[in-house]
């Protein structure tokens, strides 16, 4: 039996966020085309030296991006569509990604169950000619400096296709690329590449077994190259595609034993002799250290099971969804960082799992390890208080007093449309300068919150200067909508560099739950009193809800999530009782990673929407009739699970529309769905100012699609990574359509 290391991917933003500085520097035309691509080169040799040092035998490469994995794979395919044709070079590149006066981006969505964002290929018969070069210049950097250890990463053909818009059909869409594919591994042979990592995540997905004649024919063709080919999957099981799936003609099949029942599938059908198992052991999606006492006997077992079966010890999928180094997080407390594990402490975890399989000794190493767990739950014990808030819980404490239908007319009295934005505004440098300063101890708390204070008027004169009518205070106490919760809640820990990417140069430092959750003190009712107490017009108060507070940050193991939920929904509940006896009239919680924490598989959705839907209605259910209750989700599908959309019981729900072509609009109407909703006007991740009359022409599709009372208008998401110069202009715009909007609904009414 050969036991190797093995990684699938890497952290692709630099140690000290090299790639995002370049990127936003580069847009600002402060920085040239090839300094942006050498910082990229950069950050990527630094990686793979890394992973050298620390012992893998082999190493992923290639998955480095400017803003995307998947929309590298569209541009090298030559998967161009012909709104994007009339630009070249990096100019195309993030036409696609961001999009260009008057042309929309590529739709952009969520990374299976990941809070990671990729862009959506759009498949036509005009595909381009591939260009594979950059990838290929990536691919000899690496042998230079990994020799016959660099294993090229490729997205696998069918994931790619599962993944997109299609307007061929598949056995068509399977001709086109096929041939694409074969060309690139006839590439990387013929650069004396031994091994491709192929990754096909959409085979852990629901419908992965009606692909099954697709993948037999896409892999017979690619193993005639005559190049070993590693097909990896993550994220969940295999499920029934297990069978057919290890028959493939492929060298290597890696299987995620971090989730799903895949051991449970080896243990019942085997694996073949002639193939190397990839063990995804170590969980890529989570930044805790391994249990050796819980891990080993795993490892042993498959073994055991598959006898001289070689082995791949390795992460469970690309590192990319964990920071770089534990050790440099100084500031947290010593018994937390030591049980703590980020990409290089992983590498290490893989690199001693490995060993202590093949029989080295490794006795000391584990018992200490066990040692750190032993002191870390000494240093986090349960919270009698909450445990015992959890224990009493009642029906009535998930439920509304009134009715969705009975509580509508006492609520706030608006316009027809009525306007509002999603919450946040600018972060501009100013902004983030005061909570350095702050943190700095530059500025005094009473000096901190007058600054703040000062924005907050700007916004509320702005926005009633606009004529929006339901305003927000625009969040500048703020550095992220989870963190920012998670800093004033007992039972979290925050990182000092612990960034990921979301999208793009989006880059977020998800928290740490470590404990019981707990809230100690109001969090947001400050900054509410200041800005309602500046307009008559009502406020909304901000919050973010609690499966979106606990999919965006790393949870605790040792309890289940729904538990975790709970806690948090308890949390969120006080400050909404808070909120409104402060005054509030409409209170927003954000949930946009309810459909994010979905499960892959279909048949654990109920479980998991049962728990995640009552967690947001044990936070909102506490508000009087009176009290309008706002959510917001974004970047996701809804149609599957429209029904649980509508059971979280908001009254308004804002959603992502300007980028889905109205998809996600049609699936509401489609679904039935009877409360208010905030139909995205204008795509906000893009830096082009909507005019007037194309954000009119978003909301007569609004109307087109369902009764003018239940419409809401806003723009898809928060303003948070705009320019001031941007926000106006968009905003007045769309003020200014939903004036001529209402103008034609009042003409309409007085017609008939």
């Amino acid at each position: 039996m050969q036991i190797q290391t093995v990684t699938l991917g890497y952290p692709r933003i630099g140690k000290n966020r090299e790639v995002k500085k370049a990127l936003e520097a580069f847009w600002s035309g402060k920085l040239d085309a090839e300094s942006l691509l050498q910082t990229v080169r950069q950050v990527e040799e630094s990686n793979w030296k890394t992973q050298l040092e620390a012992g893998i035998d082999h190493i992923g490469i290639g998955d480095t991006t400017l803003y995307d994995h998947v929309l590298d794979w569209i541009f090298r395919f030559g998967l161009i569509p012909q709104r994007f044709q009339q630009f070249s070079g990096l100019e195309r590149y993030f036409a696609m990604a961001r999009g260009q006066e008057g042309i929309p981006a590529l739709e952009m969505t969520k990374w299976f169950d990941t809070n990671y964002h990729y862009l959506v290929p759009e498949i036509a018969t005009d595909i381009l000619p591939a260009d594979f070069s950059d990838f290929i210049e990536t691919v000899s950097r690496a042998q230079n400096i990994l020799g016959k250890k660099a294993v090229p990463i490729v997205l696998g053909p069918c994931t790619l296709l599962r993944l997109s818009k299609v307007e061929l059909n598949i056995d068509e869409a399977v001709s086109k690329l096929l041939p694409l594919y074969v060309n690139l591994l006839t590439q990387l042979k013929n650069l004396g590449i031994a091994e491709v990592q192929i990754h096909e995540p959409a085979l852990v997905l629901g419908d992965a077994n009606s692909w099954k004649e697709h993948f037999k024919t896409v892999y017979n063709s690619l193993d005639a190259v005559g190049i070993s080919l590693h097909l990896v999957t993550y994220f969940d099981d295999l499920g029934e595609t297990y069978p057919w799936v290890i028959d493939l003609p492929v060298a290597a099949i890696s299987l995620d034993l971090t989730r799903g029942r895949n051991l449970e599938l080896i243990k019942t059908h085997g694996f073949p002799q002639n193939k190397r198992l990839g063990v995804g052991i170590i969980d890529a999606r989570n930044i805790w250290q391994v249990r050796p006492e819980k891990i080993i006997p795993i490892l042993q077992e498959i073994v055991e099971t598959l006898h001289g079966t070689s082995l791949d010890i390795q992460p469970s999928a690309s590192l990319q969804f964990v920071p770089y180094d534990a050790k440099r997080e100084k500031r947290l407390p010593s018994q937390l960082r030591n049980v703590l594990s980020f990409t290089e402490q992983k590498l290490q975890e893989v690199v001693f799992l490995a060993r202590t399989i093949k029989g080295d000794n490794t006795k000391t190493e584990q018992e200490f390890i066990e040692s750190t767990w032993s002191t870390f739950e000494e240093f986090s014990p349960a919270n009698q208080s909450v445990q015992e808030r959890l224990k009493t819980l009642k029906i009535d404490d998930f439920q509304r007093s009134l009715s969705y239908g009975l509580r509508l007319d006492s609520q706030i009295s608006l316009p027809l449309f009525p306007t509002t934005t999603i919450g946040s505004f600018p972060q501009t440098s100013e902004v983030r300068q005061l909570r350095v300063r702050y943190k700095r101890g530059e500025l005094n708390q009473s000096e901190y919150e007058a600054a703040i204070d000062a924005q907050i008027a700007e916004s509320i004169k702005l926005q009633e200067e606009l004529g929006l009518d339901v305003l927000v205070h625009g969040e500048f106490e703020r550095t992220d909508m989870v963190e920012f919760f998670g800093q004033q809640l007992s039972g979290f820990a925050f990182t000092e560099n612990g960034w990921v990417q979301s999208y793009g140069s989006r880059y977020v430092r998800p928290p740490i739950i470590y404990g019981d959750v707990v809230r100690t003190a109001p969090m947001t009712l400050r900054e509410f009193k200041v800005a309602q107490s500046l307009t008559e017009k009502p406020v909304k108060g901000m919050l973010t809800a609690p499966v979106t507070i606990l999919n965006w940050s790393y949870p605790r193991t040792d309890i289940f999530k729904s538990e975790q939920a709970f806690q948090i929904a308890l949390a969120l509940r006080d400050e909404v009782a808070d909120l409104e006896a402060a005054g509030a009239k409409v209170i927003q919680v954000d949930e946009p990673a309810l459909r994010e924490g979905l499960p892959l598989k279909p048949q654990r959705w109920n479980e998991y929407l049962s728990w995640a839907v009552d967690a947001f209605r044990l936070a909102t259910a506490i508000a009087q009739p009176q009290t309008q209750i706002h959510t917001h989700m974004c970047y996701c599908e809804f149609g599957d699970i429209i029904k649980d959309i509508e059971r979280l019981d908001a009254d308004v729900i804002s959603i992502e529309n300007s980028r889905s072509n109205n998809q996600t609009l049609r699936e509401i109407t489609e679904g039935g769905y009877s409360h208010q909703v905030g139909n995205g006007v204008y795509d906000i991740h893009s830096p082009v100012v909507p005019t007037t009359e194309q954000i009119l022409e978003q909301l007569r599709t609004g109307v087109a699609n369902l009764p003018v009372k239940q419409i809401w208008v806003n723009p898809d998401c928060g303003l948070k990574t705009r320019r001031w110069s941007e926000v106006i202009p968009a905003l007045k715009n769309m003020v200014e359509a939903t004036k001529v909007l209402r103008e034609e609904a009042n003409a309409t009414v007085k017609s008939q």
